[in-house]
């Protein structure tokens, strides 16, 4: 079961690697799939890759992944554990929101994902990764966190403080 699960993951991250569903494909330098193990019970799900993203093809290492360390670090989540991806897989020029034609495009490589994954915990990184997915039935039976972006959290101080509060459901959610 396992390498069945394994080899539609490595699938769906070369269908990501290649994809030309959107215009997004002509301005990229690297898709961004997402990473994790196959075996995540936390599924992260983000907005859209960023610059520093899209340069190395992984996922949340820019200032807003340094930050979301932070938090993985200070509420003892070891990244290495978590699957983290985002809803678009390739960086909108210039950092801005994705259109709902590129979250289409991107959609189902993320509930694939999920479906390969199979997580007990799925938190929602931000608005446009909340209102992209919130009615697919995959969620029903899931626990689902809808979380502060980072980047956001590092700009604003009372979303700073709610991260904060997120961040400790998502801990009471995996002791449970």
């Amino acid at each position: 079961m396992g390498d069945d699960r394994l080899n539609r993951l490595r699938s769906i991250q070369r269908q990501i690697l290649t994809c030309k569903r959107c215009p997004l494909n002509k301005t990229r330098s690297y898709a961004v799939p997402g990473e994790g193990p196959l075996d995540s019970r936390l599924f992260f799900i983000g907005q859209a890759p960023g610059k520093k993203e899209d340069l190395s093809g992984r996922p949340f290492v820019g200032r807003a992944g340094k930050f979301l360390n932070g938090l993985f670090s200070k509420y003892k989540i070891s990244r290495e554990e978590v699957f983290i991806t985002s809803t678009v897989k390739c960086f909108p020029p210039k950092n801005r929101p994705p259109s709902r034609e590129e979250i289409k495009a991107c959609k189902s490589f993320t509930i694939n994902q999920l479906r390969a994954i199979n997580p007990e915990i799925i938190v929602f990184l931000g608005r446009v990764a909340q209102q992209s997915f919130q009615d697919e039935p995959f969620f029903r039976g899931k626990t689902v966190i809808r979380a502060v972006h980072p980047a956001s959290a590092m700009r604003f101080q009372k979303m700073r403080e709610r991260i904060e509060k997120d961040f400790l459901k998502i801990k009471r959610a995996i002791e449970r």
